[in-house]
């Protein structure tokens, strides 16, 4: 065949290329235009799989063949394919038939009657990712030139635009099918939203959609709701009920922490459901409505990466998710705010009928016509706001009271909580003070602090709240002056502590100091006894050898404390008004110190 001719052929080729045929069939086509326009009989193109030592048959151009059934598979030990992918560059095969090298194709030379064999790599893998490689066969022994050879490589260099032109549409249809996918699932996620669906269904198919399993945490109603296990320790099921029960609190304590700390980076879980102990990193994505966590999404990393499509199938899982707890959330903030301003009109008193009070309360499921108690809550740390970034805190005491079997409402106030409880009509309110203790208890984990709480007098009239609340938030004053922490009573304090109170905190402080603050720091500094010898002498009525007796000394030691005392701090107990100043300062120290506040 003349240049020209070849050129032509070139043309004819580029065209059953360019016609818009599957590649199977461009393949087949392109086969037989080599065969054809370069006087080859017989011609194939295979995909080479190396790595289990094949060379697998993809088209096949043989005019001759009728019914004869042709192996689809060449052990490579026994084929020049690997040969010309490994240097890259044509194998030739003058006479099969006589060569010694591949005696595969020796013996086949002789069954089909063919002698020249040509093997060239054509730089392009098939849809397996193997390489491929362009084989043609003579009948005749046949010599191939250079210009054979250059003719051939164009061919293939067009076939190899072919195979990428069907991958690249193969890709591009891939992308639109996992689009359509994903606008579908961002779809029916809406879908279910305005259908007023759970948290729990939604993560579902939350879970179902994305490529990695994933933890649903939900701030607003207290709960974690997983998907696929994460981990070879559990199947789904038990994956599912751990999550949800054992390692719910670590779940959304790590959530939290992650969130707050605005990592963007993967971090470590370490876990603990009672039985075994494991460590598991995860992604954590925030939840958030109008600028407030609502909660969290754990996604567990697998081999596979984050595609684009999947960090959009991501944000709608996001949106989604976000939009469904938005709805607990709101309703949760109108329903506190309104209660809040009704419980303030009443702790206040400015209230004028108590019938309007009564029937507004009704409303909000709230009631004043029975005994109550105020248990008051106040938060360690200010700036978590009840109605705000702790909505958890809501549905944990929630918890707390379901557990004690005590109906209870919750009210949020300027960083804290009031609960509503029945009126323990036991005498020594062991119910109230246990159900205060496990308040503190529980909230304590998650502040990292226990908070102060508190339990006010019985309440039965609306006239009753105001004088309750003020003695509540005078204890919490107490409490913070003396930096106490957990369940508190008036018990605990004794009439000083309100005293205190009372007054100025730095006048008392002031007072204590002038006092016998010289004498407390003369015995912390030297480990003298000046302070505990003058408060021992005051309550025996300032008589040497009844304060002697208590204390164990011998009355001329302690006649000698007394004397250093006067001496070094001029303290003045000869008449009942400075020997009571001085026992109210002595009192109102260990109280300051926070050390005799029981006994008091």
């Amino acid at each position: 065949m003349d240049q020209n001719s070849r050129i032509l052929s070139l043309r004819d080729i580029a065209s059953q290329i360019n016609s818009g045929s599957d590649l199977q069939t461009a393949l087949q086509q392109l086969i037989a235009a080599a065969c054809r326009h370069a006087n080859w009989a017989l011609g194939s193109i295979m995909g080479i799989d190396a790595a289990h030592g094949y060379a697998y048959v993809i088209v096949r151009h043989d005019p001759t063949l009728i019914e004869r059934q042709l192996p689809d598979k060449w052990e490579l030990a026994t084929s020049p394919s690997l040969i010309a992918l490994q240097r890259n560059e044509p194998v030739y095969i003058r006479d099969a038939r006589a060569s010694g090298e591949f005696p595969g194709y020796r013996k086949e030379a002789f069954e089909r009657d063919y002698r020249t064999v040509l093997v060239m790599p054509m730089n392009c893998r098939d849809a397996e990712g193997r390489p491929m490689v362009l084989s043609v066969i003579a009948r005749e022994v046949t010599e191939v030139s250079e210009d054979d050879l250059a003719f051939l490589g164009t061919i293939i260099h067009l076939g190899a635009i072919a195979v990428q032109r069907e991958h690249r549409l193969e890709a591009e249809k891939r992308s639109a099918q996992r689009l359509e996918r994903a606008l579908e699932a961002h779809t029916s996620l809406l879908e279910h939203v305005l259908s007023d669906g759970s948290v729990a269904s939604l993560s579902s198919m939350v879970g179902k959609m994305l490529p990695n399993p994933a933890v649903v945490v939900d701030f607003t109603a207290n709960q974690v709701v997983a998907g696929r296990s994460p981990n070879a320790l559990y199947d789904e099921a038990g994956w599912q009920q751990a999550a949800a029960t054992v390692l719910s609190r670590p779940l959304m304590k790590a959530a939290r922490d992650a969130v707050e700390r605005g990592t963007a980076d993967a971090v470590s879980l370490y876990l603990d459901d009672g039985t075994q102990r494991f460590k598991i990193t995860a992604r954590i994505e925030a939840l958030m409505v109008d600028n407030q966590l609502v909660g969290a999404l754990i996604i567990f990393p697998t081999t596979r990466e984050f595609s684009d499509l999947d960090l959009l199938m991501l944000d709608s899982a996001k949106f989604a998710l976000s939009v469904q707890m938005m709805r607990s959330f709101i309703r949760f903030r109108f329903e506190t705010r309104t209660q809040t301003e009704l419980f303030f009109e009443i702790v206040e008193a400015r209230w004028r009928n108590a019938g309007d009070v009564a029937q507004r309360a009704q409303r909000l499921g709230l009631s004043f016509s029975t005994p109550q108690q105020m248990i008051v809550v106040d938060f360690p740390d200010k700036t978590k706001a009840f109605g705000g970034a702790s909505v958890d805190v809501e549905h944990t005491l929630s918890r707390v009271m379901q557990q004690a079997s005590v109906q209870a409402n919750l009210i949020a106030v300027e960083g804290g909580v009031v609960c509503l409880v029945p009126h323990d009509t036991g005498k020594r309110q062991e119910r109230t003070t246990k159900l205060a203790r496990r308040i503190a208890e529980e909230l304590g984990r998650y502040f990292d602090e226990a908070p102060i709480v508190v339990a006010s007098n019985r309440c039965a009239a609306l006239s009753d709240y105001p004088p309750a609340w003020e003695r509540c938030a005078r204890m919490i004053r107490i409490g913070r002056s003396f930096g106490l922490t957990g369940a508190v009573s008036a018990q605990d304090f004794g009439p000083l502590p309100m005293l205190v109170a009372a007054c100025e905190a730095g006048d008392v402080r002031g007072f204590v100091q002038e006092s016998v603050g010289a004498i407390a720091d003369h015995d912390r500094d030297n480990g003298t006894p000046y302070l505990e010898t003058l408060s021992v002498y005051l309550q025996e009525g300032c008589r040497n050898q009844a304060c002697a007796d208590a204390m164990g000394l011998h009355v001329t030691t302690l006649r000698y404390r007394l004397a250093r005392i006067q001496e070094l701090f001029g303290v003045d107990v000869e008449t009942p008004e400075k020997r009571f100043a001085v026992e109210l300062a002595i009192r109102l120290h260990g109280v300051i110190d926070n050390r005799s506040i029981a006994s008091s």
